[in-house]
């Protein structure tokens, strides 16, 4: 594939190619194609450019991370370079397995691909519309590959989905947390896979059901996504390609970097406006402009239990606490902008059961949003985060860690250790790691008397779990005299130092105002 580079000019890359459609028509077009849409003319060399031209390929870029995932037009396909068919790997037991049906654009001088590439197929009307490219005297391999594809996928009796390969070299440079919390599925939302404007539909193509991926116990599971980072076991989560090009919140425009199940007839567009303070959605700039004139909210709609204003910069950050049970929509609406970031955890419409804590900047315009995290009103599993985000504009600037720092000062409020809920995505994994880092050799360094694994946790309201193995991590636990004792090497002394020497902000515990709620037995049914 070509692909475009920083300061002009292209590229050759490999990429694995994960979807097809087509293109989306404008939203003025006609609803009755002209003849040449549905019959349009070859070119010269009989390649039928015009029918490329409306084709797009959904392609993960080979040794890049999969948050740079994009939809690309098939005219910057290279053609001249044959086709890698990825040998899938072979399940225990069996010797040989069944060839994949989606083949990878070789660039030229690019290393080969690794690992197994993801089948697609089209929706019936999306092959039908490709099925000129058949009559070309000299079809490409590429053309070829799309037509078998979508039939060997339509022959195939099993609607399982494969998995897509998670790569390991997937870049973690920030280090503020990122993870979502499970909500409902409902109110019309399209969830079933994307759909564009003319009705067409990307599907996700079938697998034999003996090559489906298996599940891994829980313990396992987070066991290597210490490790590894990123992961998950909704398959139907992976499956989903990027629906939005770019959102507008505020003054600020972002990519998305992933699906989100907003309504089919905002997806595809080139901007989705959104209003920084309700987080209404909406198709165009004068469709927000309307809104904004009978906007009046101007804050979260939830009570404020923290305001700190830093006297050297004069930044004023406050956290509201917000029922997701008493402001229904507008907690979905943070739901379905925090998924437009996140891949790592399936996302429903439930949000009845969760306290939203959300983190705002202020100034006399209002409280503008940098981020939030969630928790359960009753966890049995005694995690005192379920979801947490700064958004991508805000990202690198320590409010990560102050989000975490504040979940962990309410942990202490209610006298219980608290963990985040598991799977973290792979930045929240980082800001997680470095957050523990910094308050365990804090603890340390100051203490001058022995302390014990459990006393680290009763102080920092930090599992022990947690605590172990980020002692672990950090190469503390020593061999002496017959036990295992803590000693703080210099290369963690060393990693503290740095830490501190960012002066990053810090909460302030004596500006909380909150006590922990109790629910009684009524107020946590939540009609299931």
């Amino acid at each position: 594939m070509r692909r475009p580079i920083p300061g002009g000019g292209e590229e050759e890359r490999l990429a694995e190619v994960l979807s097809i459609r087509q293109k989306p028509s404008p939203r003025n077009a006609s609803a009755t194609p002209s003849k040449a849409e549905v019959d349009p003319p070859e070119t010269a060399n009989g390649s039928g450019d015009s029918v490329t031209e409306q084709i797009e390929f959904f392609v993960h870029w080979h040794l890049f991370n999969k948050r740079l995932d994009e939809w690309v037009s098939a005219t910057r396909v290279v053609l001249t370079k044959d086709l890698e068919w990825p040998r899938p790997k072979a399940p225990p037991g069996t010797a040989t397995t069944a060839a994949t049906a989606t083949a990878t654009a070789t660039a030229a001088g690019s290393p080969a691909a690794s690992g197994t590439a993801t089948p697609t197929l089209t929706h019936p009307a999306v092959t039908k519309a490709a099925t000129p490219l058949g009559r070309a005297g000299s079809v490409s391999l590429l053309k070829k590959a799309t037509i078998a594809s979508a039939s060997q996928a339509l022959s195939s009796p099993s609607g399982i989905g494969q998995k897509r390969k998670e790569h390991p070299d997937d870049t973690m440079e920030e280090d503020d947390g990122a993870s979502i919390v499970s909500e409902s599925v409902g109110d019309g939302m399209e969830l079933d896979g994307a759909e564009s404007d003319d009705g067409s539909s990307v599907v996700p193509a079938a697998l034999d059901p003996r090559f489906a991926p298996t599940y891994m116990g829980k313990e396992t599971e987070i066991e290597k996504l210490r490790h590894s980072g990123s992961m998950t076991q909704s398959v139907n989560e992976v499956q989903r390609v990027k629906n939005l090009n770019r959102i507008q919140i505020g003054k600020n425009e972002v990519e998305a970097w992933y699906f989100s199940p907003y309504p089919v007839e905002y997806a595809y567009l080139d901007v989705i406006f959104l209003c920084e303070f309700c987080l209404g959605y909406f198709p165009s700039q004068f469709m927000l402009g309307r809104h904004l004139k009978s906007c009046t909210l101007r804050h979260p709609p939830g009570n404020e239990v923290y305001r700190s204003k830093d006297e050297t910069s004069g930044e004023e950050i406050s956290f509201f606490e917000i029922d997701g049970k008493r402001q229904n929509t507008w907690c979905r609406n943070l739901s379905l902008l925090s998924k437009c970031f996140l891949d790592h955890k399936t996302l429903y419409y439930d949000v009845q059961p969760f306290l939203y804590y959300v983190m705002t900047t202020n100034d006399v315009h209002g409280c503008h949003l940098v981020g939030y995290f969630s928790k359960e009103k009753e966890s049995a599993e005694n995690y005192n985060v379920a979801c947490i985000l700064t958004l991508p504009q805000h990202q690198r600037k320590g409010y990560g860690k102050l989000l975490i720092e504040f979940s962990y000062e309410l942990s202490k409020r209610e006298m219980k250790l608290g963990s985040p809920e598991k799977p973290l995505s792979d930045l929240g994994l980082l800001g997680y790691k470095a957050y523990w880092m910094e308050i365990i050799i804090e603890l340390l360094n100051d203490c001058h008397d022995d302390i014990s694994i459990e006393e680290i946790a009763n102080r920092t309201s930090i599992t022990q779990n947690d605590v172990m193995w980020t002692c672990q991590q950090l190469g503390l636990f020593k061999y002496y005299k017959g036990q295992y004792v803590l000693c703080v090497t210099d290369q963690a002394m060393e990693q503290y130092k740095r830490a501190k020497a960012k002066q990053r902000k810090r909460i302030k515990p004596e500006r909380i105002i909150w006590k922990p709620p109790v629910f009684s037995r009524d107020q946590l049914r939540f009609g299931y």
